[in-house]
């Protein structure tokens, strides 16, 4: 019954995961870490399909193994939480509202970018220090 359930709950996730991948807005990676997570539970064929993907497997590689957040990521992750601030001031105008999204995407941002980095010479160059 767990290995059903947690296979269940990595078809959803992989399912997010396809949806953010090509949706601007919706995260992919948390969905896409959370089903392969779900799948070394329940099913070894799901796991090693996720690990050999075209673009998810170099992802999933370099997160397990090193946690590095492509770059290229990093500027998409911007990118999007800068269109949501814009499409939130535009249909609201409420400076509340903007300040506190602004500054909570700003420090999730922040974090991301200074704590994972984002290719694997940054991370022997880290390792380095």
């Amino acid at each position: 019954m767990r290995k059903v359930l947690w296979q269940a709950i990595g078809y959803i996730s992989l399912a997010f995961a396809y949806i953010g991948f090509v949706t601007p807005g919706i995260p992919f990676s948390i969905f896409l870490v959370f089903s392969a997570y779900c799948f070394a539970k329940s099913s070894p064929r799901m796991h090693a399909y996720l690990y050999n993907h075209k673009h998810f497997g170099p992802f999933l590689t370099g997160w397990v193994e090193k946690r590095i957040f492509p770059t290229r990521y990093k500027y998409a992750m911007v990118f999007v939480m800068s269109t949501s601030i814009a499409f939130l001031w535009f249909t609201t105008y409420n400076l509340t509202a903007l300040a506190w999204s602004g500054g909570c995407m700003a420090l999730v941002a922040s974090f991301c970018w200074i704590r994972y980095p984002g290719s694997e010479e940054e991370f022997q160059k880290r390792l380095d220090k």
